[in-house]
């Protein structure tokens, strides 16, 4: 399962994920697009970890969480449509 991690912050918000560098064991953050953690999240293979720099406070969404969350945290984009 992948995770990500998305930081707001009062001037914007941006996604991250940490990469494992095995040659020299060391964890290489890069930032990814929306688009990226979007498409992994639909398909129920991927957690949030939504995190306010300002306030330090964490919440984690992933499938099991509410449609309420996931809008809050992510945006109504992340919501799967139902059929």
């Amino acid at each position: 399962m992948n995770r990500y991690t998305k930081f707001i912050n009062p001037m914007r918000s941006y996604y991250t994920k940490d990469f494992l560098k095995e040659k020299k064991d060391v964890i290489k953050v890069r930032e990814v697009r929306e688009d990226t953690v979007k498409k992994f999240f639909l398909q129920g293979d991927c957690e949030v970890l939504v995190v306010f720099e300002d306030t330090g406070k964490e919440f984690v969404v992933d499938d099991f969480s509410s449609d309420e969350d996931v809008k809050k945290y992510l945006g109504k984009s992340f919501i799967a449509k139902k059929r």
